[in-house]
């Protein structure tokens, strides 16, 4: 649904965007990461079909980016940082505009309108002017105008910025809904557990390179090592960790509790639980230490800062 190959562009003497190279397939969402200027909002205009790239391909829905823009217009949504709403208009005419923009027949407009006002609550202010509306509602009808000619792909700049709660976990809910219905996302954003709860792939941009690239469950692997267990006892250790299991590596401990690696979990777990009952250690808990996708973020980021 997205390819790209050695896709880059050069602003006179800043190269912005250098190779990046992107495959995703239908249904599927990518988070794109990175600091301010690393790139991120570049990929996405040339990937509109707003910039041409200065050397390098991309594919969008099976349509060349260059040679293809108003196809690729026509089945992409985006959302962009500045959403240039016209404040003066009624919600419900502003999204029936978007709809004649794209030749949707009257009873199409009229039908989705609703159906987007609806879903993203703002149906009983559609007649107020936009101009009244808060932050969120604004970023809310911005992502409405995005979906209103059903596109295949979809292009999201900070879709939850300057939201409140409800209105951000309304919007991430519409995300994964859109997801199951197999269009293909793209997201660029700062809040990292967002783009863990909504990303099938994970790409980290830096100086408009990528520089870590894959699952989230890839990429902990990858960065942080193997999984890290803690088990809490319902009585003291007195000293018994010496005669646990070889392949239970310790990594920390205290009175009644520890904590361990375990490269194969299924295998070392039930284990682990196994020799604790046998010598009197009753067991109280026994769970994952979450390895949060910031911690991989930092390091990647770390990382490249060190080799540059």
């Amino acid at each position: 649904m997205i390819e790209t190959q050695g896709l880059s562009k050069q602003f006179e003497s800043v190269l912005a965007v250098d190779g990046i190279n992107l495959h995703l397939s239908e249904g599927q969402v990518l988070a794109l990461l990175g600091p301010n200027g690393a790139g991120k909002t570049t990929t996405v205009r040339m990937l509109t079909s707003v910039l041409r790239p200065t050397s390098g391909w991309a594919h969008v829905a099976g349509y060349d980016v260059v040679t293809q823009a108003a196809k690729v217009r026509s089945v992409v949504g985006v959302l962009t940082e500045m959403h240039g709403l016209y404040g003066r208009m009624p919600a419900d005419e502003y999204l029936d505009f978007f709809g004649r923009v794209y030749k949707m027949s009257a009873s199409d407009r009229q039908e989705q309108v609703n159906r987007l006002l609806q879903e993203f609550d703002l149906f009983e202010a559609r007649k107020r002017r936009i101009g009244e509306y808060s932050k969120g509602m604004r970023q809310k009808l911005a992502l409405a105008r995005a979906l209103m000619h059903n596109p295949a792909v979809l292009l999201l700049d900070e879709p939850t910025s300057a939201m409140d709660p409800e209105s951000a976990r309304l919007v991430r809910n519409a995300i994964l809904k859109l997801k199951s219905s197999r269009r293909t996302i793209i997201i660029c954003t700062h809040n990292l557990p967002e783009a863990e709860e909504l990303a099938d792939q994970i790409a980290i941009i830096r100086r408009g390179r990528i520089i870590a690239q894959g699952s989230p469950e890839e990429l902990k692997l990858k960065m942080l090592g193997p999984a890290e267990y803690e088990v809490h006892l319902a009585c003291p250790l007195n000293g018994q960790l010496s005669d646990l299991p070889e392949a239970i590596k310790i990594t920390q401990h205290g009175a009644d509790w520890f904590s361990y690696l375990a490269e194969d979990p299924q295998r070392l777990n039930p284990l682990l639980v196994k020799h604790l009952v046998e010598h009197n250690l009753p067991v109280l808990s026994l769970q994952e230490v979450s390895h949060s996708l910031e911690k991989v973020y930092l390091q990647a980021v770390g990382a490249a800062e060190k080799v540059s």
